[in-house]
């Protein structure tokens, strides 16, 4: 199951003299991260470089920003595939030291900053869910209001018209189990207004 973090977390390595000062938050889209990016790169005028790497909504990027092609942003962002992050970006700005680190020492500097950061990482785990509309009776609206609170689902409007129309929304992995309970429960009395398994 994939996991974002609660909240940004950060550590620095000091390595033959340069300073790795490394983050990574929670982030909704590409174009969120170019802002912090920019906003690193402003507040950190004398950075050698800025190195960034995404996961977020199917948008993915690994940047090196002048380091060696892939010594930085596909490292980091291999860390965070490894640990099955989403919607989250981690940056790296370095102050270079004079010492090179060459291509293997890069890769493991910057996959060390993005690991340290983690270490501190409050995850929360990413629920999808999925919304339903159902149509009931009124002799059914109290069964369907127990059934919706025993499933944890979260009740988004009730309509009460010929029927009462439910549009309620719950985790993804427990829709299945449900619409079958209501369906039993309901002795056909009930109907889906939206394709309840697609």
């Amino acid at each position: 199951m994939p996991h974002t973090l609660a909240a940004p977390c950060s550590a620095e390595l000091l390595i033959k003299k340069s300073r790795f000062i490394a983050c990574v938050q929670p982030m909704a889209d590409r174009a969120a991260a170019q802002a912090v990016v920019a906003r690193l790169k402003a507040e950190h005028p004398g950075a050698a470089h800025v190195c960034w790497a995404l996961l977020a909504g199917g948008q993915s990027a690994a940047v090196d920003d002048g380091e060696p092609s892939g010594t930085a942003g596909r490292p980091m962002l291999d860390v965070l595939r490894h640990q099955d992050l989403e919607g989250v970006l981690a940056t790296v700005v370095r102050y270079f030291g004079g010492v090179k680190l060459g291509a293997g020492g890069l890769v493991r500097a910057y996959t060390d900053g993005v690991a340290q950061a983690l270490l501190q990482a409050e995850r929360v785990a990413i629920v999808k869910s999925r919304e339903l509309r159902c149509a009931v009776p009124y002799a059914l609206e109290g069964m369907l209001r127990r059934e919706l609170d025993a499933a944890g689902a979260t009740l988004l409007d009730a309509a009460h018209g010929d029927a009462v129309v439910f549009h309620f929304s719950l985790p993804d992995n427990a829709a299945e189990a449900l619409v079958a309970r209501l369906n039993e429960a309901g002795h056909g009395r009930l109907s889906w207004l939206d394709d309840p398994v697609p």
